[in-house]
């Protein structure tokens, strides 16, 4: 259609909110009465296609995408060797600036403090880098951990960022052989679970530095780097490493086919994917 008159403001938002692509919602019409008649008809298609999906997770999955791929993260991981680890959503402002994030960085402002010493974790790797401190002195090489679990930030709004997010991190210490090359197989070990096509980009972050980014579809996944690395000598750690931190609803976002990583995330307004004001 090629005429002038789009869907109106309220009408993009409830498709959007139904799970309508964005050449959807760019549609054009020759008439408001043609345009309205086909919001009607496509809402109620949505509506019912949002019903099939919550009737699935009724009767047949029974579990939402994100904790079914994190399900297999852990048994491909605990197969591999990894030990799986659970620590505290807080963190100290200590742990925070033994990561070299600083109060004037960007990072220091996405925080989410509880108070003054200390914030919700806007990430894993400090409570990893502690117990690797201790786990050091006392298990042999290679140490292999993983932890899953909320992480959160003031993500700046879009389709593929949101303030509670859940992370995969896994680290290997005491890498037999060059940290990148193993690096690289831990990626497949995880992304091969996924059932998911990827590319491997370097890139740099501002906590590591460089780093090996994971690219699904446009998507940034995961991102890995690799040790000896300055901030090691915080937690007195000597040894090669390689570690993967995966945003757990970015591959549920990919793997499900959702447009926005909201639908797929911990939510009172959606679930598994599907909205439940229909």
């Amino acid at each position: 259609m090629t005429g002038e008159v789009l869907f109106s403001v309220t009408q993009k938002q409830r498709l959007l909110e139904l799970g309508a692509g964005p050449e959807t919602l760019e549609m054009h019409f020759n008439l408001e009465s043609e345009r309205n008649r086909y919001f009607n008809t496509l809402s109620k298609e949505l509506s019912t296609k949002n019903m099939e999906m919550l009737n699935q997770l009724r009767t047949t999955v029974r579990r939402p995408a994100l904790t079914r791929i994190a399900a297999q993260a852990v048994e491909s991981l605990v197969k591999a060797g990894f030990v799986e680890v659970v620590t505290p959503a807080f963190l100290s402002r200590n742990l925070i600036k033994k990561m070299n994030i600083l109060e004037n960085d960007d990072l220091w402002q996405q925080i989410f403090w509880i108070d003054k010493n200390r914030c919700l974790r806007p990430m894993l790797a400090p409570n990893l880098y502690f117990i690797l401190g201790h786990l050091q002195r006392l298990w042999p090489r290679p140490i292999q951990l993983f932890e899953i679990g909320s992480c959160w930030r003031k993500e700046s709004k879009g389709a593929h960022h949101i303030e509670e997010f859940t992370m995969l991190n896994l680290v290997e210490l005491g890498c037999q052989g060059e940290p990148q090359d193993r690096l690289v197989e831990i990626v497949d070990l995880v992304m091969s679970k996924f059932g998911l096509s990827y590319e491997l980009v370097k890139d740099t972050s501002q906590v590591y530095g460089f780093t090996m980014d994971v690219i699904c579809k446009g998507v940034e996944v995961a991102s890995g780097a690799t040790g000896p690395h300055p901030l090691d000598r915080n937690w007195n750690i000597i040894d090669s490493w390689a570690g993967l931190g995966v945003g757990l609803e970015r591959v549920a976002m990919l793997v499900t086919g959702k447009l926005n990583i909201h639908r797929v995330g911990r939510s009172l307004i959606y679930l598994d994917g599907a909205r439940l004001n229909i």
